[in-house]
């Protein structure tokens, strides 16, 4: 069948489809790189408009209907997961968080329809193929539930998107959409590895000990996961398995140095699942049309059940501070928020709920200032005044600096703050023992080990 009268009955441009928005709308943007960045610029263009209520997940830049309304006149932008551009619109009141533990997305949305079912629905796509399916390319998520929850759906055709296998849900037919815009073809956001620095590297070798032959492997954004992936694509390691929520080039490295085969797996066998992806644009080109890879939506691949129904799941992922209570804040400075929760409680908690699976967070001892050189400890008496607990310490496992591994599940307070101070920084471990004492969690057994 030639679908390409109907493409072209639906063709608009990026400011006629921002023109279907009224006052008092939902509109749900597409997420991570497929966001809708060339509709979102005419969109932000609408003065006209009132109480437009825009959700979009880790915009690539800044998004427009939030920087272009510094009183929030018009448009009142949320986010489920920050990007360092929706950081800074949240540093300017902007941009309002959504809390979210990332496996319950759908959930939340069916749940909430009063909130959530969006008037209208954008996301960037993949041209169409001969079939009339436009594919979601990196991002599948939660966005095939948008589609469906929207009363109007709208596609932004960039053809720099690859075309990503399933999995399930990662196209949308053209019998389902309602306009289409051809955008300017721009690259999508690209996400370079973080350089790890010796620290990392040093915590990378920690990790390194608790991986075994066969084990399936979750990573989290950043410098010390991204050296985990490299130590892990430059070992002997064999058979190894994938199944994450975010795909980044480490995956790429393991699978083309022959470490990781996906050949143990019970289901998705051959393949790493994974329901976004965010890298290089390298990672984009692989990703292409790739059988090796398979995209899914969140509800799949963060789903606890499923994550720890497979052998030696190894969950590495970052923290900002952990408290000598082992309470861990991955998502926020204090009030200043800085992320979000994604999937790292999802992936922990199911981790150690996988046969010889170890949930693992990694943290730098300390943090340095930049500007002034000032040097904390990110292993702190407690939180700091408005910091979120991302990882309660009930579901809190592996622990992990540049001063070695704790395994805190079923200590004491006091076991946990000996533990915790045991890896701390040298310079800093005094003045913690002394806070432990005054919060009644340090014993006279006590010692460093």
């Amino acid at each position: 069948m030639d679908y390409s009268k109907e493409y072209n009955s639906k063709l608009v441009s990026a400011e006629e489809a921002a023109k279907v928005v009224k006052s008092g709308d939902i509109v749900k943007y597409g997420h991570f790189a497929m966001a809708p960045t060339y509709f979102d610029a005419e969109l932000g263009k609408r003065t006209d408009l009132k109480g437009v209520r825009v959700y979009s997940i880790t915009f690539p830049g800044s998004a427009q209907v939030a920087a272009n309304d510094p009183e929030s006149d018009h448009f009142i932008y949320n986010n489920w997961h920050f990007s360092g551009g929706d950081r800074a619109l949240h540093d300017k009141g902007v941009c309002h968080y959504v809390p979210l533990l990332y496996h319950e997305y759908h959930q939340l949305n069916l749940d909430h329809p009063e909130v959530h079912a969006g008037d209208v629905a954008v996301t960037k796509v993949a041209p169409m193929d001969a079939f009339g399916f436009f594919n979601l390319g990196t991002s599948n998520s939660g966005i095939a539930l948008d589609m469906k929850m929207a009363k109007k759906v709208i596609v932004e055709v960039n053809d720099q998107v690859p075309y990503a296998l399933g999995g399930f849900e990662n196209c949308v037919h053209i019998s389902q959409v309602d306009m289409i815009v051809e955008s300017d073809n721009q690259p999508l956001l690209q996400v370079k590895p973080v350089e790890p620095t010796d620290v990392d590297k040093k915590v990378a070798a920690y990790v390194m000990e608790l991986i075994e032959d066969g084990s399936n492997i979750q990573l989290g954004i950043g410098g010390m996961p991204n050296a985990v992936g490299t130590m892990i694509a430059q070992s002997d390691l064999k058979n190894l398995g994938g199944h994450t929520e975010m795909l980044v080039d480490a995956y790429m490295h393991m699978i083309e140095a022959g470490v990781m085969n996906n050949s143990l797996k019970p289901f998705d066998s051959g393949r790493i699942a994974y329901t976004f992806a965010l890298g290089t644009q390298e990672l984009y080109s692989w990703m292409h049309m790739n059988p090796q890879i398979a995209s899914y939506p969140v509800y799949y691949t963060n789903d606890p059940a499923r994550i720890s129904s497979l052998d030696k799941v190894i969950s590495i992922n970052n923290g900002i501070e952990i408290d000598l209570f082992s309470q861990v804040c991955s998502e926020s400075n204090g009030p200043r928020h800085i992320t979000g929760t994604g999937g790292q409680f999802d992936f922990i908690y199911s981790a150690y709920h996988s046969k010889g699976g170890k949930g693992i967070l990694c943290i730098s001892s300390v943090h340095e200032n930049k500007k002034t050189g000032e040097k904390k400890s990110r292993i702190v008496p407690t939180l700091a005044a408005g910091g979120i607990v991302t990882m309660p310490r009930t579901a809190v496992h592996y622990v992990i600096t540049e001063y070695g591994i704790v395994d805190l599940k079923s200590k004491s307070t006091w076991q946990r703050a000996e533990l915790l101070i045991g890896i701390a920084h040298p310079d800093f471990r005094d003045d913690l023992i002394k806070e432990a004492e005054k919060m009644k969690i340090w014993v006279p057994s006590n010692k460093l080990v």
